[in-house]
């Protein structure tokens, strides 16, 4: 056989390999990535507490104000969470990372159910965020750390598709949880934390895997700086957080100023479900299937096509909140989410330093939950002020964060065909 014939074998075998990218990229995946997979799915599956703490609370006896307080401390403990997550996913390893996080929130949730004092369930709730969030760096950085390059898109696809899941079947577990006791809701999301510390800790590596050689010689080409300060001397680097905060602000008033756009507009609510459900639906069913193809682009083109979707979609709400631009606006920005979200969210641990992979990506997280934190207040707040040209200032923000991503991001990172 010829060394050409070989060659065109070779090619053949590669393309075919591509075609199949969801099932072949599980079946390369090693035992502790699909561990890590099954641990996220089970873990968001029984996420129950930020969707019923305001309803507990006031089931408790705490008023509407103290409920909403309280549930504010549990988005501020996500980003103090992913924060410190990133750095100690760093200091130790991902798999300590992980148990630390699962085995503490499931003592700390049980915590809640016995606290009476307002002031020690606030301490609690913000502990069980922060806490129950330290591994979210760690699993994207021990996802990065044993997947091929040209499979790591798709492995991320395969990790938020089991977010999205968990999260979209954990309201309905914990409705009927509910109906029988309260209780239930806690002791089940411990024993879903419990369940993903065991499993980290038979199945999780105990050090790290073996660096690549291209790792090597970044690493020894850097000089060693500490923490995440070293961040801030990475300046595009620095720009791309700036990209994840503005796009997250933007993004996030699907849920915050939407509903009352489209109430302002005399139309039902019920739109607004649909939007919703259209969005949900899309990225559980699409988003795999559009990251067989994109993950042949370059990193920064479709991670710009991403954001700069979001600003069309928006944009046509900017038109007039009527059905059909309600429908097509919510099509187009939530293409961008099955477009770029893969990407936008496996950038940081290519783009890193070894030393520092769960610091970037802990950053990347902390910014974007940051932003989905402050954006809710910032919108209501224009709405309030500005009204329906809300949606023309949304898409020229987002306009801002395509440059920015446009600036911050390296095109030398190259997504290789195959390895």
């Amino acid at each position: 056989m010829s060394a050409d014939t070989a060659d065109q074998q070779s090619d053949v075998a590669a393309a075919a390999s591509d075609a199949q990218g969801i099932r072949v990229t599980w079946q390369e995946a090693p035992r502790a990535a699909k561990a890590m997979l099954v641990g996220v799915f089970v873990s968001r599956l029984a996420g129950f507490i930020q969707i019923f703490l305001v309803l507990f609370l006031t089931h408790r006896g705490f008023s509407s104000g103290q409920a909403g307080l309280a549930l504010g401390g549990y988005g501020a403990g996500a980003v103090l969470g992913t924060f410190v997550g990133g750095s100690l996913s760093d200091r130790l390893t991902p798999r300590s990372a992980t148990v630390i996080s699962m085995m503490g929130s499931a003592v700390l949730i049980l915590s809640i159910l016995y606290l009476r004092v307002y002031a020690l369930l606030l301490v609690a709730v913000l502990l069980v965020s922060a806490v129950g969030q330290l591994y979210r760096p760690a699993a994207q950085s021990l996802i990065t750390e044993l997947t091929p390059a040209r499979r790591l898109v798709m492995m991320t696809a395969m990790y938020r598709l089991g977010l999205n899941l968990g999260s979209t079947a954990a309201p309905l577990i914990g409705a009927a949880l509910i109906s029988v006791s309260y209780n239930l809701l806690f002791w089940g999301e411990a024993l879903a934390a419990l369940l993903y510390g065991t499993l980290a800790v038979v199945a999780l590596p105990r050090g790290r895997p073996r660096t690549a050689p291209a790792d090597e010689a970044s690493a020894s080409a850097d000089p060693p700086r500490g923490g995440y300060l070293a961040i801030l001397a990475d300046w595009r680097y620095t720009v791309f957080l700036c990209c994840v905060l503005v796009m997250s602000i933007v993004y996030c008033q699907y849920t915050a100023s939407l509903p009352l756009a489209i109430r302002h507009a005399g139309l039902s609510l019920w739109w607004y479900g649909v939007v919703v459900s259209l969005n949900g639906g899309i990225v559980v069913t699409c988003e795999l299937a559009m990251t067989r193809f994109v993950q042949k682009w370059p990193m920064r083109l479709t991670a710009l096509a991403g954001i700069g979707l979001v600003a069309v979609g928006y944009g046509v709400y900017a038109i007039a909140l009527v059905p059909v631009t309600l429908i097509i606006g919510t099509l187009i920005w939530t293409s961008s989410e099955i477009i770029g979200a893969p990407t936008i969210f496996s950038y940081p641990g290519l783009a890193a330093p070894p030393r520092l992979r769960g610091r970037y990506i802990g950053a990347m997280q902390s910014m974007f939950g940051l932003g989905t934190a402050i954006g809710p207040v910032i919108g209501i707040l224009l709405w309030n002020h500005i009204g329906q040209a809300l949606w023309l200032w949304a898409a020229g923000l987002m306009i801002v964060a395509t440059l920015l991503g446009l600036v911050g991001m390296r095109t030398s990172i190259a997504r290789p065909a195959r390895g």
